[in-house]
């Protein structure tokens, strides 16, 4: 029978720890098919099915491919020429759109290339083409998902070149680290190094055709690219907003002829989880090691928690109060046509927070690309209207034609999505508020795609207090007491906010006369009053800390509430003592008196502690201001009011 027992129970945990198991080891994988003809390869993806998020436009995939020989493409089809046999490690990443899954793990395949039979090359397609010098990535930041970022790179120079590629990523800005680098992959022989006075990644010691559209892409767009000569300065610069680098050297780069490498980073899990931030990789191409010549780019990506193509963002996401006025905030609007067919007429109405002033609005860049339409009048040809609302902005692209990526034909994902990127700056009187923006989306006469929300906050910042003032304790006699006091607390908070306090004051006063009868009976019987009469007088020195939660009412009044502790630093008390002896037992006539004096002194002495209640008039975020405070200690019946003048910076 114990035999049948313990069989039972590993029965029954094994079965329970199987359905654990399962349940935290499901992972959705796509496969690299493909078919070869001489050196001509058509690939082919295998993927999962997808989970359709409900209410969202229909879930589909796309596609980065490496074909191993530095060319790549994002058609999910492919076909590749290759010019040598060898062998080559294909890499895939899929990326799910508006689907509920993580995205599928793919692996590399290696093609094995034995002869040429076709010399019909197209070379590579890429935004370095135009501007000798490009950065994308494959999709937006996820948490704990994996990345790849393309840098493409041209010899624009009219001679053999050796030059040198930076790739700056983790912001500062941030606490903790968004990215890992976890692999590069390299084609052309650059190599990495080391140079002093940069903090490395110790991690890690190619189309067919691309056709690169206007709107390849919003990453593009939202870059900011320059051409500088003054390298130690542009280094600098970037030593100072990111935390890592990797430096990679090339060598015998022909005259126009354009590289790609490609870098796999991982997401970290304590990335900043706010979906409307903004983050930030910087990279610098020097086309020639002996030169200073450079050009620089700057890679802008929102963080997101699923793959939606509709998206707000902001780079508001911690502003400083003190210096944001003099600063424009940059939004960006991105959309994608999930249409059969093209969109005619793009609406975007996005919503405007009272402390923005509309007026200051400045549209950066947008695609499709179009001039600004002319007010009053109805014209037949492209254009981008703004139309300003009281409570919103509408972005209108009339007469255009943005093709839908499940119209027929449509196979550049790129070609189906836009985005209109615009500036504002904050309002004359306004608030240390946060602000949560969306926009609706209105393809033709379509119903509206709602995107997340843009989020803008303020860091909370650091204000400094000098308080001076009056403490009045209606239960002493002769009492005087001045303080002066240090506070700190949030900068111009708006609404709620917690002060700490740390406070010196001086404090006299006089105790009340204590008289102390007896009745004394002598050895001859006679009965007489003995008085002991008692004064003291105290000056001490007392350090408090209060800490407060307070409310702005409005700009001009506050209240708040909170503890005290506090304890004398030194305490000197004067006592005076008067000894009487009086003939009977009444205080008629005294028969002899004696004085006596005395001092005691005393430190880190009295500890005490209370709740109190304030009351602020004046400028009650910043500047000058008075208040009064009522304290009620809670050991003595020492209650006292306090009247004070702070000003705050």
């Amino acid at each position: 029978m114990k035999k049948l027992y313990l069989l039972m129970f590993f029965m029954s945990s094994f079965f329970l720890f199987s359905q654990t198991k399962v349940k935290d080891t499901i992972t959705r994988r796509a496969n690299i098919g493909y078919n070869k003809k001489g050196n001509q390869v058509s690939f082919k993806p295998e993927t999962p099915p997808l989970i359709q998020i409900a209410g969202a436009p229909k879930a589909s995939y796309s596609y980065l491919w490496e074909m191993g020989d530095g060319n790549y493409s994002k058609d999910p089809n492919p076909k590749h020429n290759y010019k040598k046999p060898g062998e080559y490690k294909v890499n895939l990443t899929v990326t799910n759109n508006y689907d509920n899954g993580k995205p599928p793990k793919t692996r590399p395949k290696t093609v094995a290339i034995n002869e040429i039979t076709e010399n019909n090359y197209t070379e590579i397609a890429s935004l370095a083409d135009s501007i000798g010098y490009s950065i994308f990535n494959n999709r937006e930041p996820v948490p704990d998902e994996e990345m790849v970022v393309v840098v493409s790179y041209k010899n624009s120079l009219n001679y053999v070149a050796n030059g040198k590629l930076y790739l700056f990523y983790n912001d500062k800005e941030f606490k903790s680290d968004n990215f890992q680098l976890t692999e590069y992959r390299t084609h052309f022989d650059e190599r990495k190094v080391i140079e002093e006075g940069f903090a490395y990644s110790d991690e890690l010691n190619n189309t067919n055709q691309y056709v690169a559209t206007s709107s390849n892409e919003t990453n593009y767009n939202s870059n900011l690219s320059r051409k500088d000569e003054n390298l130690e300065m542009t280094l600098l610069e970037c030593k100072s907003q990111f935390r890592n680098v990797n430096v990679l050297e090339f060598d015998t780069m022909n005259p126009n002829e354009t590289r790609n490498v490609f870098f796999t980073f991982k997401t970290t899990p304590e990335m900043i989880k706010d979906t409307s931030a903004t983050v930030k990789m910087r990279g610098i191409y020097v086309p020639d090691r002996n030169y200073k010549n450079h050009k620089k780019r700057t890679l802008e990506m929102e963080i997101v928690t699923s793959h939606d193509p509709n998206k707000m963002s902001s780079n508001g996401l911690f502003m400083n109060y003190r210096f944001v006025r003099l600063k424009k905030l940059n939004f960006k609007i991105r959309f994608q046509n999930d249409g059969e067919g093209p969109a005619r007429t793009i609406r975007l109405e996005s919503d405007i927070p009272d402390m923005f002033d509309k007026k200051t609005l400045q549209i950066v860049d947008s695609y499709p690309k179009c001039p600004i339409c002319p007010k009053g009048e109805e014209v037949t040809y492209s254009c981008l209207d703004t139309i300003l609302k009281q409570k919103q902005i509408h972005f209108i692209f009339k007469n255009i034609y943005l093709p839908g990526s499940n119209q027929k034909n449509v196979t550049e994902k790129d070609s189906t999505k836009g985005f209109v990127k615009y500036t504002m700056k904050l309002a004359k009187d306004f608030h240390k508020q946060t602000t949560r923006s969306k926009t609706s989306i209105f393809f033709d006469k379509n119903e509206p795609v709602i995107t997340n929300y843009a989020v803008t906050r303020f860091k909370p910042g650091i204000c400094i207090g000098a308080k001076t003032g009056y403490n009045y304790f209606s239960g002493l006699e002769n009492s005087k007491s001045y303080f002066v006091a240090a506070t700190v607390s949030p900068f111009k908070a708006y609404r709620w906010y917690w002060q700490a306090e740390w406070q010196n004051s001086i404090h006299k006063y006089n105790s009340e006369t204590s008289i102390h009868d007896e009745i004394v009976t002598g050895t001859n019987g006679v009965r007489q009053l003995h008085r002991t009469t008692t004064k003291s007088s105290f000056d001490n020195v007392t350090m408090e800390i209060p800490l407060l939660m307070r409310y702005n009412i409005n700009n001009y009044f506050g209240v708040g509430a909170g503890v005290l502790a506090g304890i004398n630093i030194s305490e000197d008390q004067d006592m005076k003592t008067k000894f009487e002896i009086f003939e009977g037992i009444n205080p008629n006539f005294v028969m002899k008196e004696m004085n006596r004096s005395e001092t005691i002194k005393e430190s880190f002495s009295q500890f005490k502690s209370g709740i109190l209640l304030d009351f602020t008039g004046g400028f009650s975020r910043i500047g000058p201001s008075v208040g009064i405070r009522y304290i009620l200690p809670f050991e003595k019946n020492f209650n006292y009011w306090q009247f004070y003048a702070i000003w705050k910076f």
